[in-house]
């Protein structure tokens, strides 16, 4: 684990200690998905593995996954993904730190469904860019359901991919979390 990922959680761990009307959300089961479609073939992949954790007073936002955990209806397509595009021997994970901006709009003890933009860095192949979108969060029961959507383009973090291949790879990847935290006590 990264030192940042550790100094990150601990800040998190000690900010929810000190502030007992709120607190720390996460899960080790949250999904991201990506979808790149192309006239000559559509891809897919999910990964069911993410670490993700926030601050229900702060609004600290954070996910972690591991390359290798994308799972793809094809084996070819996965070992091509991890092998060739992703490097994921070398790039083993892609991080996302960033801030649920309305964060106090959000009423953690009452069912609801809120939106809140949500901005931070996407870190894929040591590669950080600025992102933004709009969340869904839905409160129910004690359990925060996070989705989102948006689209980043795989040259962009210095995804190689080669001339014969490029026609079934888009130039705009959709990538869709869904992800249920529980607060952690």
């Amino acid at each position: 684990m990264k030192k940042s990922t550790i100094l990150f959680l601990t800040i998190l761990s000690f900010y929810a200690f000190m502030n007992h009307g709120g607190g720390i959300y996460k899960t080790n089961t949250g999904n991201i998905s990506f979808y790149s479609h192309t006239p000559v073939e559509d891809i897919r992949a999910v990964n069911h593995k993410v670490k993700t954790a926030f601050s229900s007073e702060s609004g600290q936002l954070q996910f972690s996954c591991l390359i290798k955990d994308f799972e793809f209806k094809k084996a070819l397509m996965q070992e091509h993904f991890n092998e060739n595009y992703m490097e994921s021997t070398t790039f083993p994970k892609a991080t996302f730190n960033g801030n649920i901006k309305s964060i106090a709009a959000i009423d953690f003890s009452k069912d609801g469904t809120y939106s809140s933009e949500v901005i931070g860095k996407l870190t894929i192949k040591d590669v950080s860019k600025e992102v933004a979108t709009t969340g869904t969060f839905v409160v129910s029961n004690g359990v925060v359901n996070a989705k989102a959507t948006f689209n980043v383009n795989p040259y962009d973090y210095n995804v190689k991919i080669p001339k014969m291949v490029a026609p079934k790879i888009s130039k705009s990847i959709k990538i869709s979390v869904d992800s249920d935290y529980t607060h952690n006590h």
